[in-house]
């Protein structure tokens, strides 16, 4: 096995080119496992460590330009506001060592269907940046995950930045585990409500060959919104269309029985979760307005 190790984002393209079968590193939290329990045996390992490029981010005036090594402790602390979901996906990721590794692209890379950082990214309608020596390309994350643990990377990209649109109204995350810590998801769902266009906006995680969105749910509950007029009144959702909106996001999860949990239970898990974050993230925008009209 051999080691790349690039300086600058301009070599690691070289060296992707040269090598399409190199295998990226940059927390190792899920390589390192695979390569230890002799899973998997790559030819060449491509530490992207020493690209500083792809430690950083940008808050701009709409979007947020996320390196695509960004540690998830530094999500969690420093973006916070600017992405809600994902910051409160990046708390559940295992423990604070492997936060302090791990980041978004390594989840993205992997495009596996547990990963806790898709719902959020779906939720909030991400963009993936990837690059190659032949040059870049926006992919929008509903096109990005192909299959299982399969994505849209051509053999010779890498993921450079994720860019996401800065959270205009409430987002909610949350996953059942087989325990509180350390934990590989059973099922995740994650809620955005996106006030300026008037939609919301759904992923879910570990109960699909791939991350998915609930379009059924949201396309049902963007019309009731609209037609009860609850964007402009604040009026709570009427609870025979929560109830509506979670029966749609169980009936879009497409789960499979295995160690860590039977279909059914997915399929239940998912409704439940879909119920209460729109309740939570209903109350937060409510909250908002009432904040907002007091202030006037």
């Amino acid at each position: 096995m051999d080691f790349l190790r690039p300086a600058t984002w301009e070599e690691a393209l070289a060296a992707k080119a040269e090598h399409p079968a190199a295998v990226p590193l940059a927390g190792g939290t899920d390589v390192m496992v695979e390569i230890n329990f002799d899973h998997r045996r790559p030819e060449y390992l491509l530490d992207l460590n020493r690209v500083e490029p792809l430690h950083q981010w940008e808050v701009g005036e709409e979007t947020v330009r996320l390196g695509a090594c960004v540690p998830y402790t530094r999500i969690l602390e420093d973006l916070r506001a600017e992405l809600p979901g994902l910051a409160l996906a990046s708390h559940t990721v295992a423990s604070p060592q492997i936060r302090n590794r791990g980041g978004v692209g390594g989840n993205l890379g992997t495009a596996s269907p547990a990963g806790d950082a898709h719902p959020a990214l779906l939720a909030a309608g991400a963009e993936v940046e990837v690059e190659s020596v032949r040059g870049s390309r926006l992919i929008p994350i509903d096109a990005f995950y192909t299959g299982v643990k399969r994505n849209a990377l051509d053999p010779d990209e890498l993921i450079k930045t994720v860019h996401i649109r800065k959270a205009d109204g409430p987002q909610q995350f949350s996953k059942v585990g087989t325990r509180n810590a350390m934990v590989i998801a059973v099922c995740a769902f994650g809620l955005a409500l996106h006030p300026e266009t008037r939609t919301v906006r759904t992923g879910i995680g570990s109960a699909a060959p791939t991350p998915i969105r609930a379009e059924a749910a949201e396309t049902f509950l963007d019309a009731v919104l609209e037609e009860e007029g609850c964007w402009e009144s604040g009026e709570a959702v009427p609870p025979s269309a929560a109830r509506r909106f979670a029966e749609l996001c169980a009936a879009a999860a497409r789960p499979i029985d295995d160690v860590r949990g039977t279909a059914a239970y997915r399929r239940h898990a998912i409704g439940v979760m879909a119920r209460r974050q729109l309740g939570w993230v209903w109350e937060q925008y409510r909250d908002t307005r009432r904040t907002f009209e007091g202030a006037a």
